[in-house]
C-alpha cells in the first residue's frame, strides 16, 4: 500500500487524528454501533466507557479492521478511510491495540519482549542474525524506564506480576511506534500502587501519542482528567470532563443507574 507521507505530517501540525463518522454495525440484526460519531484529536488522552453491550469493544474492532462496519467512514488524519483497509495495513500506519489479557512472549526477558516487537523486519533469518543498533537499544531502555520494568531487562515475562505483564504489553506497543494506541480495560486486575503507575504511564504517553482507554474503573478515569466519552447502545451518550459526566441526568439514568 502506497501512502502519501504528506497527510502523516499533516499530523504533527495538531487537530484531528481519528473520525468515526456515522459508523453502524450489526451483528444478527443487533445493531452494536449505531450511527456512532466522534472525534479523536492528536496527542489526545481520551476515555470511553459505558455498559456491557455499548460497543465499545466492536468500536476499538472497526478503528483496527478486525470489523467492517455496514456504514460510515473511519477517517484517521484527514486522507485514509481505514474501513477499506485490513488489519495489518492499518497497524503499519501507526494504530495498534493492547487488549485486556496481556499477551506477552512468558520465555523471553522484557527486553527480547520489546526487542522482538521493535517495527523492524520480522524474517527468521533476518531477526536471527541482526544486531541491535544503539538507537534501538536506547528506544528499549526508555521504554523499560517509562513502564517502570528497567530493573526487570533480564526477567522471564513469565514471573512477572499481572501489572508488571500489563506494562510490559503497553511498552510492546510502544515499540512499534502508534500513533493512536487502544488500551483495553489496562487496570483490571492491579492493586491500587499498580493501577497508579499505570495512570502515569498512560498520561506520559499522551504527550507524544493519541490514547484511546477502554475502562471500567471509574476512580481510575477520574484520575486520569481527561475527556470521557460515554456509550449507550453504539452510539455517544454523552462527553465532557469526568465531573460533567457524572452530573450528567442522562448519564446517571442510564449508566449509573440512578
Amino acid at each position: 500500500m502506497n501512502i502519501n507521507p504528506d497527510f502523516i505530517g499533516d499530523i504533527e501540525k495538531g487537530g484531528r487524528i481519528l473520525l468515526l463518522d456515522g459508523v453502524t454495525v450489526s451483528f444478527d440484526g443487533f445493531k452494536a454501533l449505531n450511527s456512532l460519531s466522534l472525534t479523536i484529536d492528536y496527542k489526545e488522552l481520551r476515555c470511553i466507557i459505558g455498559a456491557n453491550g455499548a460497543g465499545k469493544s466492536t468500536m476499538m474492532d472497526v478503528i483496527t479492521g478486525k470489523t467492517k462496519p455496514d456504514s460510515g467512514q473511519v477517517i484517521f488524519a484527514k486522507a485514509v478511510d481505514l474501513t477499506e483497509l485490513d488489519e495489518p495495513s492499518i497497524a503499519e500506519l501507526g494504530i495498534g491495540r493492547k487488549f485486556q489479557k496481556p499477551t506477552v512472549f512468558s520465555n523471553h526477558t522484557v527486553f527480547e519482549n520489546l526487542e522482538l516487537s521493535m517495527q523492524d523486519d520480522k524474517r527468521f533469518f533476518k531477526t536471527l542474525f541482526a544486531t541491535l543498533k544503539s538507537f534501538q537499544k536506547d528506544k528499549i531502555d526508555e521504554t523499560m524506564k517509562l513502564t517502570g520494568l528497567y530493573d526487570y531487562a533480564l526477567t522471564q515475562a513469565g514471573v512477572l506480576s499481572h501489572g508488571q505483564k500489563q506494562w510490559l504489553e503497553i511498552g510492546m506497543l510502544i515499540m512499534q511506534n502508534p500513533k493512536i494506541m487502544l488500551v483495553d480495560e489496562p487496570v483490571a486486575g492491579m492493586t491500587p500502587s499498580e493501577v497508579e503507575k499505570t495512570g502515569e504511564i498512560l498520561r506520559s504517553l499522551s504527550k507524544e501519542h493519541s490514547v484511546i482507554v477502554v475502562e471500567h474503573d471509574m476512580e481510575f478515569i477520574r484520575s486520569l482528567a481527561s475527556k470521557v466519552t460515554v456509550l449507550h447502545e453504539g452510539s455517544v451518550l454523552a462527553e465532557g470532563s469526568m465531573q460533567n459526566i457524572q452530573n450528567n441526568e442522562k448519564v446517571r439514568k442510564v449508566y449509573l443507574g440512578e
